[in-house]
């Protein structure tokens, strides 16, 4: 975008080095990890609903919030013990209006070429969402209400939890940028167990590039814009269109 050459890229954090110990102990990231396969893997044989005697999709939606922010919650912990603070990893400063503008703008730009073709891959691949997905989508004006949240919950603790948190890491314990990316990602992808293997693969490509575009901007901030607004976009476009 042309308007974007002219604008001074905010301060973040310096890259990753090959002598860069992490932003956590190791051990504290095996934790992250077997928390995210776990639910996943939880998500992807069992129904809460029928298993709490719950009906519709709220608890659900709960369960997503408060597993998230609790992750988050324990990822500040573990970046507490390097004292490194949580906008540390978020990276870039909203100092002036053009900023924000800027990280809305790429967010949305993001979600537009890199959203639309793995849309186009779903439809080449004749990927259908599974049952289980479509049974999450917001039926009901107080679900979309609720799903609101649930977007919001997403794009931000997503973001952190994946591209702040998981793909700094992994490319310092492997001295690598490239291969924490891709491990962050394929991480993202498996942590769907929900939506089946066939779109946790595109989800895991989607993942990627969510990767570089943070990597790229050494900040969160536009895809959690991206993410969040896809998000909500979906529920809604599931509430009116579906």
């Amino acid at each position: 975008m042309p308007f974007m050459s002219s604008v001074a890229a905010p301060p973040t954090l310096p890259p990753t080095r090959s002598s860069d110990p992490g932003i956590a102990p190791p051990w504290h990231t095996a934790i992250v990890i077997f928390a995210l396969l776990g639910v996943s893997l939880l998500g992807a044989h069992f129904d809460l609903r029928s298993t709490f005697g719950m009906r519709g999709r709220l608890p659900k939606y709960l369960f997503v919030i408060v597993f998230e922010w609790a992750t988050v919650a324990f990822i500040m912990w573990g970046l507490h013990r390097r004292d490194i603070r949580l906008s540390d990893v978020i990276g870039g400063r909203w100092t002036r209006g053009l900023y924000v503008l800027r990280d809305v703008g790429l967010g949305i730009a993001f979600i537009l070429i890199f959203g639309g073709a793995v849309q186009v891959l779903t439809h080449l691949l004749n990927v259908a969402p599974p049952p289980s997905m479509l049974e999450m989508l917001p039926q009901t004006r107080f679900e979309l209400i609720a799903w609101v949240f649930v977007s919001l919950t997403g794009g931000f603790c997503e973001e952190v939890i994946f591209r702040g948190y998981l793909q700094r890491q992994l490319s310092a314990l492997t001295h690598s940028v490239v291969i924490g990316i891709v491990l962050q990602a394929l991480v993202f992808g498996l942590a769907h167990g929900y939506q089946g293997w066939k779109l946790m693969s595109l989800i895991a490509l989607y993942g990627a590039c969510f990767g570089v575009l943070a990597r790229w901007r050494r900040s969160l901030r536009p895809g959690i814009i991206g993410h969040a607004l896809q998000d909500t976009a979906g529920g809604f476009l599931a509430r009116f269109a579906g």
